[in-house]
């Protein structure tokens, strides 16, 4: 669970989310994807930016007012 105060929308706050994320499905996914990437298929850091991306959906979030 993430909790953010409601002021707390800025560019800098998503861009705190989306490390939170890449650091957690690189963990999580981070060997298959490298192994994926250097096989040819894909770039490594365009999958976990991705990923990183859906993964933002699966967070449940907690506002502060």
């Amino acid at each position: 669970m993430i909790q953010l105060n409601f002021m707390d929308l800025s560019e800098e706050a998503k861009e705190r989310l989306l490390l939170r994320a890449k650091k957690d499905v690189e963990q999580e996914f981070g060997i298959a994807i490298e192994h994926h990437a250097k096989n040819g298929f894909s770039n490594y850091d365009e999958m976990i930016n991705t990923e990183a991306q859906r993964k933002l959906y699966d967070y449940q979030y907690v506002f502060k007012v």
